[in-house]
C-alpha cells in the first residue's frame, strides 16, 4: 500500500484519460487502490468443482473423467479443500502422482492440508500447500528445486543450461552407466511431473526446451533459499548486507534493466562464494581476484572486457564458466590452467580462435562453441561428452583425427557449410573438400562405434552421402543437407530413436528403410521437390513403434494415404505443404492410425477453411477424436492458428 500511495501521484485523477488496472494477490491492497480512483475489484472466479475434477484426473490418471471408486470420496474432500484454486490443484495432484494411489496415502494428505485454502485464498494459505509439496520431495530434488530462485521472476530457464548448472554445483552425480546430464534430465522431468515448474518452450517432438516458474512458487522458493542461506539475492543499486558475519556460497547479483547498478560488496565475505551469477548488466563486474574459490561463474549476456577475464586463471576450483553472449573476442592465454573446468560456454562470442592452452582442459565435458578454430591436440581432451558446433572446414587436419579419438563423446554438432574464397582456385579447394571429407567419414565412423550418441549435421550433403557407420546412433538431425534419398547406411542405425532427414523425393525404397528401423520413434521426413507420386505408407513398410510423424511436401497431405496397419503407435502427425491444396475433401487414412491424438496441418491461407473442415470431418469419425491444429503460412510467415477439440 506504500508503494501505490507513491506512483498514484503520477496518474490523471479523471476517468476520461484512460483506465489503470493493477493485479494484486493481496485483497486489501486491491481495495486501497480501487479507493483512490472509485475504481473496483475484480476477483478471479476459481474453478467449479466439474473443472476442478478434470484437472485433478487429468494429472493423475490417463483420462480427465475417470477415477478410481474407491479414491473418489477422498478425491471430492481434496478438491473442496483446494477451493477451486488451479495451482493448489496442481501441487497436490503432482505430489500425490508421485506416490501410491492408495486410501490411507491419500487420507494423510489430505489430512496434512487442514483447511489452508477453506475460506483463506490469501498467499499464506498457498504456502502451505506448497511446504507439503516441498517436503515431500527426496534432498536432491529439494536442492535441484531451491536453485531455481537464482533466476528473476518470469524468466524462461533453458533446460540444457539449468542442468548444467546443476552438474556444476555437484548436486547431481554420474551413476553407473548414466551420466551426470541423463540423471540431470530425471530431475528435471520430475519437477516438471509435480507441477513445480511449467513448460514454456516445447518443440515440434513434444520435448520440453525451457520451463518457467509460477510467481507464487518462485516466492516460496525464495523464502525457502534464504531461510536455509541456499542462495543470497543482494538488493540493488545499493548492495546492504545486515550480518556482515553470515557466510555467503551462492552470490546471485541481479542489476537493474536499463539502468545505471552500483554494487557495493563491502562487507561480504568473497573467500566463501562458491557461486556468482550476474542476472542483469551491472556498470562495473566484482574483481575476481576476490573469489578464490568459485565453482559457478557465469556472465551470460553481460557486457564484458577482457580485463574482466584477466584473474580467472586464479580460479583452481572453477568449474562452470558461461561466457554466452557476452561478445568478448579473446579468451585468456592462461585458460588451460582451470584443471577442474567440465564446462564452459563460448557461443555467440566474438572469439574466433582457442588458446592452445584449452587442449590441457582434461575435465572438460562440455564444450559449447559458434566458429572457432582449434588447436591441435584434442585428443587429450578425454573427458569430452558434448561438443558443439564445430565449424568444420576451418579446423586443422590434426583436429579431424584427433576427434575419433574422443572415446566418452555422446553429443558432436557439426557445421560443414563451406564458402570457398573468390582469389582461391575452385578446382584445387574441391580437392582439398574431398579429402577432408574422407578424414571425416572415417573420423565418424570411429565414434559411432564408441559412444556417440547424438549427431547434428548442418550443410553437410557431401558428408550423408559417405557409407558411416555408427550403431551406437540413437538421435540424427540434419538441417541443409537435401540427399537425393535416404542414405542406404541409414538402415544400418539400429538404435536410432529420431530422425529428421531432407531429401530430394521420396520414393517407397526409402520408406523402406525408414520403417525397417526398429528402435525408432520419431521421424521428420523433408521432401524439397514435388513428386506425382503418392506417399503411399502400409503395414509392409514397418514403423512399428514409430510415435511422431513429421512430414513436409511441396504438395500434401492429399497425397499421403496411410493404409490399414501402418504405423500403429503413430500419436502425433504433422503434415505441411508449400502449395494450395485444391482437394475438397481429405482422405488420407487416419482411422487407419489407432493410437492418433493430435493431427497438425500446415497450409497457404487460401487452403485453411477447407483443410480444417476436411480434418474435422475425419477427426470426428475416429473413436479417439483428435485434436486437429491447423495453421497457415510458411515458417518464417505469420500464422493463423485454429485448434479444436472434437468429441
Amino acid at each position: 500500500m506504500d508503494t501505490w500511495d507513491i506512483i498514484k501521484c503520477v496518474f490523471p485523477t479523471t476517468s476520461s484519460s484512460g483506465r489503470i488496472i493493477t493485479t494484486t494477490r493481496i485483497n486489501d491492497v486491491a481495495h486501497f487502490c480501487c479507493s483512490s480512483f472509485n475504481g473496483h475489484v475484480y476477483n478471479i472466479r476459481p474453478l467449479d468443482m466439474g473443472h476442478s475434477r478434470q484437472l485433478f484426473h487429468r494429472r493423475l490418471f490417463k483420462s480427465d473423467k475417470y477415477c478410481p471408486s474407491y479414491l473418489q470420496e477422498i478425491s471430492e474432500q481434496i478438491l473442496r479443500k483446494c477451493c477451486g484454486s488451479p495451482l493448489a490443484i496442481i501441487a497436490i495432484s503432482g505430489l500425490l502422482a508421485n506416490s501410491e494411489k492408495t486410501v490411507d496415502l491419500w487420507d494423510q494428505v489430505n489430512g496434512s492440508i487442514g483447511h489452508a485454502l477453506e475460506g483463506n485464498s490469501s498467499v499464506e494459505g498457498m504456502m502451505k500447500i506448497l511446504s507439503l509439496s516441498y517436503f515431500d520431495l527426496p534432498p536432491y530434488l529439494k536442492t535441484c528445486l531451491l536453485y531455481l530462485s537464482i533466476y528473476l521472476e518470469d524468466s524462461t530457464i533453458e533446460k540444457e543450461g539449468l542442468i548444467r548448472r546443476w552438474i556444476a554445483e555437484g548436486f547431481i552425480h554420474r551413476e553407473g552407466r548414466y551420466t551426470s546430464y541423463e540423471l540431470g534430465k530425471r530431475c528435471f522431468n520430475e519437477l516438471l511431473n509435480r507441477g513445480l515448474i511449467q513448460p514454456e518452450k516445447i518443440d515440434n517432438y513434444g520435448k520440453v526446451n525451457s520451463c518457467r516458474v509460477h510467481d507464487t512458487i518462485l516466492d516460496f522458493i525464495m523464502s525457502k533459499s534464504t531461510e536455509e542461506n541456499f542462495v543470497t539475492l543482494p538488493v540493488v543499486p545499493i548492495l546492504r548486507i545486515g550480518d556482515q558475519s553470515k557466510v555467503v556460497r551462492r552470490l546471485c547479483l541481479q542489476g537493474v534493466k536499463g539502468g545505471d547498478s552500483t554494487v557495493l560488496t563491502t562487507g561480504l565475505m568473497l573467500s566463501h562464494v562458491r557461486s556468482l551469477v550476474v542476472a542483469r548488466g551491472l556498470v562495473e563486474i566484482p574483481s575476481l581476484e576476490e573469489f578464490r574459490h568459485l565453482h559457478v561463474l557465469d556472465f551470460s549476456n553481460q557486457l564484458l572486457k577482457e580485463h574482466d577475464l584477466q584473474n580467472i586463471m586464479r580460479l583452481f576450483q572453477l568449474r562452470y564458466l558461461n561466457l554466452k553472449g557476452t561478445k568478448i573476442r579473446k579468451l585468456p592465454e592462461q585458460i588451460g590452467c582451470l584443471g577442474c573446468l567440465e564446462i564452459l560456454d563460448l557461443r555467440d562470442t566474438f572469439v574466433k580462435v582457442l588458446p592452445v592452452s584449452i587442449i590441457n582442459l582434461g575435465k572438460l565435458r562440455h564444450l559449447l562453441v559458434d566458429h572457432v578454430k582449434f588447436p591441435n591436440g584434442i585428443a587429450k581432451m578425454q573427458a569430452l561428452e558434448t561438443l558443439e558446433y564445430v565449424k568444420v572446414p576451418i579446423q586443422p587436419f590434426d583436429f579431424l583425427y584427433g576427434l575419433g579419438q574422443l572415446k566418452n563423446l555422446r553429443k558432436l554438432g557439426l557445421n560443414l557449410r563451406f564458402v570457398v574464397d573468390s582469389d582461391s582456385d575452385t578446382e584445387d579447394m574441391d580437392v582439398v573438400w574431398e579429402d577432408r571429407i574422407k578424414a571425416f567419414t572415417s573420423t565418424l565412423c570411429k565414434l559411432g562405434t564408441q559412444n556417440l550418441r547424438s549427431l547434428l549435421i548442418v550443410s553437410g550433403k557431401s558428408l550423408l552421402r559417405e557409407p558411416l557407420c555408427m550403431p551406437t546412433l540413437e538421435k540424427l538431425i540434419t538441417q541443409y543437407s537435401t540427399v537425393p534419398r535416404v542414405p542406404e547406411w541409414v538402415s544400418s542405425l539400429r538404435d536410432l530413436k529420431q530422425l529428421r532427414i531432407h531429401v530430394g523425393v521420396v520414393k517407397p525404397d526409402d520408406l523402406c528403410i525408414l520403417g525397417a528401423l526398429p528402435s525408432l520413434l520419431i521421424l521428420h521426413l523433408e521432401e524439397e521437390t514435388e513428386s506425382n507420386d503418392q506417399l503411399i505408407i502400409n503395414a509392409e513398410v514397418g514403423f512399428p513403434i514409430l510415435k511422431i510423424f513429421i512430414y513436409v511436401a511441396i504438395v500434401c497431405p492429399e497425397d499421403v494415404i496411410f493404409t490399414a496397419g501402418s504405423m500403429p503407435k503413430l500419436e502425433k502427425l504433422a503434415l505441411k505443404c508449400l502449395r494450395a491444396v485444391e482437394a475438397d475433401y481429405l482422405d488420407f487414412g487416419i482411422q487407419n492410425l489407432p493410437c492418433l491424438s493430435t493431427v497438425k496441418v500446415e497450409v497457404p491461407y487460401d487452403s485453411l477453411q477447407a483443410v480444417k473442415t476436411a480434418m474435422e470431418r475425419a477427426a470426428s469419425a475416429h473413436p479417439n477424436h483428435p485434436t486437429i491444429v491447423t495453421e497457415y503460412g510458411r515458417a518464417s510467415s505469420s500464422r493463423i492458428r485454429t485448434c479444436s477439440r472434437l468429441g
